[in-house]
């Protein structure tokens, strides 16, 4: 059954990625359900490589700082919370619990290539699960790249088998902070039907 248009209004037609925040904070239940919404979303075999830091108090935000590319301090320091988008290259250790029904780790072992390619894709729809998750729940979005991956490697992942993809800046953004909407391709632009 097809959302409510005020539904799709929320999720895309009127959503925006937002650089300004309120100072309003969000509460840890919120990004606990913001997850677990995030995780039903679809990934290659189950594979679920996608690792999460929300990045909230003080002292890591200023962890985080250095990492940051100049145009996504200011934005990013007043965000309520930083998402790391992180993907785990050892994620296929956890397949014999996420895809049972077969031996997919043994798809992977050994396979850098594919390893690589898995990890980086399924990061990436989850984050994009995550940014649909927040609007769902209320919450904006401001998703990036602009930073230091090893700074955020070496600070946030050290000693693990977790490798940063991208940053979401998550709360509640200052709609009237907002520029005009750029433009989209039209269909005809960037699909066909074949």
């Amino acid at each position: 059954m097809p959302l409510s248009d005020d539904a799709l209004d929320q999720l895309f037609r009127e959503a925006r990625t937002h650089s300004a925040w309120l100072p309003k904070p969000v509460d840890d239940a919120l990004l606990r359900q913001l997850f677990s919404l995030a995780a039903m979303g679809p990934t290659s075999a189950n594979s679920s490589p996608g690792r999460f830091v929300f990045v909230k108090s003080a002292e890591a935000k200023a962890q985080l700082k250095p990492a940051l590319s100049p145009g996504n301090v200011e934005k990013t320091m007043a965000a309520p919370v930083t998402v790391i988008v992180g993907m785990d290259m050892a994620f296929y250790d956890y397949l014999p619990k996420l895809f049972p029904h077969t031996d997919a780790r043994s798809w992977f072992v050994g396979n850098d290539d594919l390893i690589r390619a898995t990890a980086q894709r399924n990061s990436s729809l989850q984050g994009a699960y995550l940014i649909m998750a927040a609007r769902s729940l209320g919450l904006d979005a401001g998703p990036m790249s602009g930073f230091d991956a090893a700074k955020v490697d070496e600070t946030f992942f050290a000693g693990t088998t977790i490798k940063s993809n991208f940053l979401i800046n998550l709360g509640y953004g200052d709609h009237a902070k907002l520029h005009a909407r750029n433009p989209r391709l039209s269909f005809d632009e960037a699909a066909r039907i074949a």
